[in-house]
């Protein structure tokens, strides 16, 4: 999901899970073709996964780390090849194959994911082999990073230009592009979710799967519809959930997120302002108008912080809506807004700050204070020319040290603008920033400035694939299940049915009746609907639902 980028301190820290490239030039060979190794690709689907203990003081000692090779340019599968990195949890009974997780994002990175929170996929190794994976350009599969340029992307997209002339904005833009570039090397033109796919399937087969089982999480819903268009012959069962959208541009995409969140919004103040702590009081429509005057008083006057750059409105902005992710966080968001209300501390809100990126993940867990510590300190390094256009080499993973700091960010913004073909000329821009204006507005008093500025977001970038707005649809695949929740603020509930529409009769839908980014996480049913079927192949009615879990009121 696009998420606006903090240059703050807190926030860069976190940011060191993942990255991925910036533009897709090549967006990977259509259907028909993918479905066949092609020529030249039978090498990589040949290899298996050589299994070892994963190396790292904080690597649980029952998970085991691997590698496999796919080929740089699948166009081109006797030029360079890149390693991605795997991990696994082995099966505890008799293993009848592998389940493939990805956490969303995009540009999660997998082998950390799994390594932080795989006891909640501890069920599913009845029967499998619990496996997840560094996507190209992710984490220490090749990361891609864009060095200095992140300062300008962060500046150009933070809410605080003027919607009248996007210009300034726009250089910004297309000057990070370029420091991107240089700092990402030859995997940048061959990233993105098409190509993802295919090395999907590459995996698959390493693991010496027939078909491919899956669960896949936000973003990963996406990455899931075109593995099952590009390979509909190989699809086992597949899990999705918190559904993306196949089909809507990215200026919808933003608007349709700052709606979601506003609903989610609504959703706590009305909790918060049944109890006594509530820094709000206690009527949910006065509540409501307090946010909006804090946010702007806050852009009008920004308060000073530990850490030296001032604490604005819309930093604010992008805070609350990090502590909407999940129902367990409401009670840290109400005292974090409590302490910035009450004592001017801004410490708790900034605290929800993570560069817009959300793995799903039980209640009483928080990977955020996993992340604090950061895994990479590079900035990452600078790529010439000559090293962009030389694709006959190998790269194999790197040191976890090595992950550049601005990965995660770099990597979320990439994958989304390479998945996008829509690149208006400048003066579209603004013509369609003032259009919009209004809508967004409408749409989210709070969240609607902050997303508006997103839409600049690809800007200085080659278009993306519109290989996914077209041709993923209607596919020819055993059924799959499909999860939405009604109160999702990144993955709205009528992306579930649109996508599930857009699939057809394949497409399995559960409505998930209860708060949060993703069910699985955080609601009992989900989890056990989605491992039934994982496990056995029992799929719910289509249609059918799932309340809110009671411990959750």
């Amino acid at each position: 999901m696009l998420a606006k980028l903090s240059t703050r301190p807190s926030t860069r820290r976190r940011a060191v899970t993942g990255a991925v490239g910036l533009a897709l030039l090549g967006a990977g060979l259509p259907a028909a073709v993918a479905q066949d190794a092609g020529p030249g690709l039978s090498r990589f689907y040949r290899q298996t996964v050589k299994w070892a203990a994963c190396e790292g003081q904080d690597a649980p000692k029952d998970l085991q780390c691997g590698k496999v090779t796919v080929p740089l340019d699948y166009s081109r599968p006797e030029g360079g090849t890149l390693d991605l990195a795997v991990a696994r949890y082995r099966a505890t009974g008799k293993p009848h194959g592998s389940v493939v997780l990805n956490f969303g994002g995009p540009g999660g990175a997998g082998v950390s994911e799994l390594a932080l929170g795989g006891e909640d996929f501890m069920e599913l190794t009845d029967r499998y082999h619990v496996v997840s994976f560094d996507p190209r350009g992710v984490g220490r599969s090749s990361p891609v990073s864009c060095g200095e340029g992140f300062e300008d992307l962060a500046e150009a997209t933070d809410g605080d230009g003027d919607v009248n002339d996007p210009h300034p904005e726009l250089a910004q833009l297309r000057k990070a592009a370029e420091e991107c570039e240089k700092n990402s090397g030859p995997v940048l033109p061959h990233i993105g979710t098409v190509n993802t796919s295919r090395d999907l399937d590459v995996i698959r087969a390493a693991l010496g799967d027939d078909k491919l089982t899956y669960l896949g999480f936000s973003y990963g819903t996406r990455l899931g519809a075109v593995y099952a268009a590009q390979f509909p012959d190989k699809v086992g069962r597949l899990a999705l959930d918190g559904v993306d959208t196949l089909t809507e541009p990215l200026t919808e995409q933003a608007r349709v997120r700052a709606l979601g969140q506003q609903t989610a919004l609504e959703n706590f103040l009305d909790w918060c302002v049944k109890g006594i702590a509530c820094p709000f009081g206690q009527d949910a429509r006065d509540a409501r108008e307090q946010v909006v005057q804090l946010i702007d008083s806050l852009d009008e006057d920004p308060v000073p912080t530990g850490f030296g750059a001032p604490f604005s409105g819309q930093d604010l902005v992008g805070a609350i809506g990090q502590g909407l992710y999940g129902k367990d966080r409401w009670p840290l968001l109400e005292r974090a807004l409590a302490q910035l209300v009450e004592d001017g501390d801004t410490r708790g809100v900034e605290a929800f700050t993570s560069g817009g990126f959300a793995i799903p993940q039980r209640a009483g867990t928080d990977r955020r204070d996993k992340e604090e510590g950061g895994h990479g300190k590079r900035r990452g390094r600078e790529w010439s020319s000559r090293d962009s256009r030389n694709s006959g080499t190998h790269r194999g993973l790197v040191d976890e040290e090595d992950v550049p700091l601005d990965n995660l960010p770099a990597a979320l913004m990439a994958i989304n603008c390479a998945d996008d073909p829509d690149r208006p000329a400048p003066g579209r821009v603004a013509e369609n920033l003032r259009r919009l204006r209004g809508r967004y507005e409408q749409a989210s008093p709070v969240f609607g400035r902050y997303r508006l500025a997103q839409v600049l977001m690809c800007h200085g970038r080659p278009k993306g694939t519109d290989y996914i707005r077209r041709q993923v649809k209607d596919v020819d695949t055993p059924k799959m299940l499909l999860v939405g929740t009604r109160g999702d603020p990144a993955t709205p509930y009528r992306w579930t049915e649109q996508t599930a529409k857009r699939l057809g009769p394949s497409a399995v839908v559960l409505d998930n009746k209860g708060e949060g980014h993703t069910g699985y996480a955080s609601s009992k049913c989900v989890h056990g609907k989605i491992d039934a079927f994982l496990l056995y192949g029992t799929l719910p009615p289509h249609g059918s639902s799932c309340g809110p879990d009671e411990d959750d009121d």
